[in-house]
């Protein structure tokens, strides 16, 4: 008889997203994205973080003033895409813990990813996730939020 707690295919890929998600060097937001085709296999993943070659230690990570993070962090699903190397990303689906922002809507739209697969929309309301939200419909990708009743997938090594 085979095994029956098994994780689903939604909960593996967004597991590897948070998994990504912990590469990140942000004192204070990891995220995580995994972009999976049509036949469940892994494209790529991304988190939000400094561009290749520039120093984690060299650029600021500050969230206020005058040089902000902000200036400098790729979002984990523009280097998702960027990690796909021209890869097709038609009818792909992305996995990401956090809704898009407006700016990676706009990537993720162009790359042809056609499903937003998400955990958490905190910033709902906000005139840039509703930009996000509106140009996704109006592109036909579809978004849903990950219902689980997992609270957590356990790793040992």
């Amino acid at each position: 008889m085979k095994r029956q707690d098994y994780i689903t295919w939604d909960e593996y890929f967004m597991g590897v997203a948070l998994l990504a998600s912990k590469r990140s060097k942000d004192p204070n937001t990891q995220v995580g994205a995994c972009i999976v085709g049509t036949d469940n296999i892994i494209i790529s993943t991304g988190y939000n973080g400094l561009p290749k070659g520039c120093s984690d230690d060299d650029y600021s990570w500050d969230r206020e003033g005058e040089d902000t993070k902000y200036k400098y962090v790729v979002h984990a699903e523009l280097n998702a895409i960027l990690n796909a190397s021209g890869k097709p990303l038609a009818g792909s689906r992305i996995y990401v813990a956090l809704f898009p922002c407006n700016e990676c809507a706009k990537a993720i739209i162009q790359s042809g990813i056609s499903e937003v697969v998400y955990l958490d929309d905190k910033y709902d309301g906000t005139a840039e996730n509703s930009a996000s939200k509106r140009m996704l419909a109006s592109a036909g990708v579809k978004c849903r939020r990950l219902n689980t009743d997992k609270k957590s997938i356990q790793l040992d090594f």
